[in-house]
């Protein structure tokens, strides 16, 4: 493995990293996102894999919240957004676990894990 594929892999986490932080700080989810989105086209094709997943988990995690905030009004939308969270966190660990065997993210299109 090249030095640089490694520096990719390291940003790779740290946003696998972001995303799990800001589950307790908001913000850093959207740090996250933008350096995925920066760091997409760079590294190998496995490492692209990861980035493009973070981006896809972002952006449904997104769908699925404001989906539970609509749900709110009719009782179910705490259960909803209580599985977005535990979704998130496997998504983050699945991904995490993937790169630390430097293996791509399988089924990087699946809308669960």
């Amino acid at each position: 493995m090249t030095e640089v594929s490694l520096e990719d892999a390291k940003q790779a986490q740290l946003v696998y990293v972001l995303y799990l932080v800001g589950l307790v700080v908001g913000v850093t989810m959207v740090v996250g996102v933008v350096w995925a989105y920066v760091a997409r086209g760079d590294g190998e094709d496995w490492l692209r894999t990861h980035f493009r997943y973070q981006v896809r988990t972002f952006w449904l995690a997104a769908l699925y919240v404001v989906i539970g905030l609509a749900l709110l009004l009719v009782g179910i939308g705490v259960l909803v957004l209580l599985a977005v969270f535990l979704w998130w966190i496997v998504r983050c660990v699945k991904g995490l676990r993937q790169l630390e065997r430097r293996q791509p993210v399988e089924n990087v299109e699946t809308w669960l894990f």
